[in-house]
């Protein structure tokens, strides 16, 4: 059955992706190529917006496609009708194999499936704080403005934070700017902050549940272990340690991983990743949002729990609402700075079929400390 609700279209400010993150997204849109650092352009994406439905079919893409409530009801039916989950041992099975899966995925799929993620330094200019890329302001544009006015108060934090590290040596200590990427697959996004951002205080880390995904980081010509520490970590085991102490990232990035863990796990997970964050530092994240195409498109017995699903090669996805996420990072004790919906309606001229695709993007703040009373 084909979906094809009726739908209107709003301008924002926000740009998208412009490839989908996983195979069935079914999209074939070509990913924008990113200004390099000093160029205050803006990338020309993300403003392309259907004001005549007739003229659906011209483009493979339009930006910020606001639903009507008749397409939300459509919506809501559909994914009623995968709501039986799936029984206790079954899910326990796919539980227990997630590393096993997602290992088979890279095998499988090796780096020719994502495209680097160019859009990453218009949405997260803090991968890229030195570029200055010219930002248009939007409904939460006081994103980047709150985090130039923590910018005193963080270096008033400098001194705190040193006194949490340990007399040891751990890689990047000598950094003076961290990034943490938590799933981080091939290193599609590791490998465009690397390229783009040049601050010689730079140091990246980068984990992800998948040997096999880690060793093709390590293994890609473009690895450097001065900059870029690359290891194996599951986010839902909380006891696990880190290659950093608590309170020495300035920014921590969840592009579509948080959506892979059980629910019951993704509270103590984004809470333990907090505890990393120096004061004034942020969680940036970008993942699905509740009814995206990928949801609709599940048949019945593919349903964990609500909202919860399995893929076809074993490999799980939740599709989160804005209060969801919200009650995530604010039981972490992070403030909120931006959080948005995304619409995208992506097109297949070929065979004539829309396809509405629903992203949440988020940036959440460790609160910074205040200089101590003279």
């Amino acid at each position: 059955m084909k979906f094809r609700p009726p739908f209107r279209c709003v301008k924002s400010n926000m740009a998208a992706p412009g490839a989908a993150d996983r195979v069935e997204a079914g999209c074939g849109a070509t990913e924008p190529s990113h200004p390099a650092c000093g160029d205050s352009k803006r990338p020309q994406f993300g403003t392309r917006f259907l004001t005549d439905p007739r003229e659906v079919f011209q483009h493979n893409a339009w930006d910020n496609v606001e639903w009507t409530d008749e397409q939300e009801a459509a919506a809501k039916k559909k994914v009623l009708e995968n709501s039986q989950p799936l029984p206790p041992e079954k899910q326990e099975e796919y539980d227990s194999r997630a590393n096993e899966y997602w290992n088979d995925f890279y095998t499988i799929h090796e780096n020719r499936f994502f495209k680097d993620r160019h859009w990453l330094f218009t949405e997260f200019p803090e991968l890229a704080p030195q570029c200055g890329l010219h930002q248009e302001p939007s409904a939460d544009a006081s994103a980047t403005e709150l985090l130039q006015e923590d910018s005193a108060d963080q270096k008033q934090c400098t001194q705190l934070a040193s006194l949490s590290l340990s007399d040891g040596e751990f890689p990047g200590s000598s950094a003076t700017y961290r990034i943490l990427e938590v799933g981080c697959g091939v290193g599609n996004t590791v490998f465009p902050i690397l390229k783009t951002n040049n601050d010689p205080g730079l140091f990246v880390y980068c984990c992800d549940f998948s040997s096999t995904a880690v060793e093709l980081v390590k293994t890609n010509p473009e690895y450097d272990p001065g900059r870029c520490f690359a290891f194996v970590h599951d986010l839902s085991d909380v006891e696990a340690d880190y290659p950093v102490p608590d309170g020495t990232l300035d920014v921590v990035v969840l592009i579509f991983v948080l959506s892979a863990l059980h629910p019951d796990k993704m509270q103590a997970s984004i809470s333990r990743l907090a505890r990393l964050l120096k004061p004034g530092g942020v969680m940036l994240l970008r993942d699905y949002g509740r009814y995206d195409m990928a949801q609709l498109r599940f048949k019945k017995g593919r349903c964990l729990s609500e909202n919860f699903y399995v893929r076809g090669d074993g490999t799980r996805v939740y599709f989160f609402t804005q209060d969801e996420l919200h009650e995530l990072f604010a039981g972490a004790g992070l403030e909120k700075v931006q959080s948005l919906v995304d619409r995208r309606l992506q097109v297949n001229r070929g065979k004539q079929l829309t396809m509405y695709r629903v992203w949440i993007q988020c940036k959440y703040r460790k609160a910074p400390c205040l200089p101590p009373d003279t």
